[in-house]
């Protein structure tokens, strides 16, 4: 017997954007966190009142486009019922949502706080939450490279026994 084609699966189309939006998140966190943020401070006349209030304004973008990313794939994870992710799944969903909220909850406000001290010309001195934001982003980058090969595998054929007591593929 062969194998189905892909577009003959059931709910093909859900998996596929299981796929995409926790890509997508993941490339949105390389590009801002890991890339443009530490580039930024290179670049000529930037001061560090400069780069950290354009930081504000990108990490703000970023966040409120983490949500909206986290909100869709909320969405089409539980929805069609039919369809909802496997217990496995809901758990790299729960901890993503957790990193989430704790990131925006938690970690948000000190460094907002510290960027005020430095706007208003203070010295705050070194800081432990940009790591612990660096953190969150890498744990969410693990997290949606998980997301996303389970929703990759969820689209592979599925084994069956066969008569001889392996496993084979239909």
């Amino acid at each position: 017997m062969t194998a189905p084609r892909i577009s003959q699966r059931p709910h093909v189309g859900i998996e596929l954007w299981r796929i995409a939006l926790p890509v997508l998140w993941f490339g949105m966190i390389a590009a801002i966190s890991f890339i443009e943020a530490p580039l930024k401070f290179q670049a000529p006349g930037i001061t560090i009142p400069l780069g950290l209030g354009i930081g504000r304004l990108v990490f703000a973008a970023l966040n409120v486009a983490e949500g909206l990313v986290l909100l869709a794939l909320t969405l089409i994870s539980f929805w069609p019922l039919a369809a909802r992710i496997s217990g496995a799944r809901m758990w790299i969903w729960l901890a993503l949502a957790a990193v989430y909220v704790g990131k925006i909850t938690l970690v948000r406000p000190p460094l907002n706080a510290r960027t005020d001290q430095v706007l208003e010309g203070a010295d705050p001195g070194q800081s432990i939450w940009h790591y612990v934001y660096i953190g969150c982003d890498v744990a969410t980058m693990i997290l949606l490279a998980f997301a996303a090969a389970g929703a990759a595998g969820a689209l592979l054929p599925r084994r069956e026994p066969s008569a001889k007591g392996g496993a084979r593929r239909r």
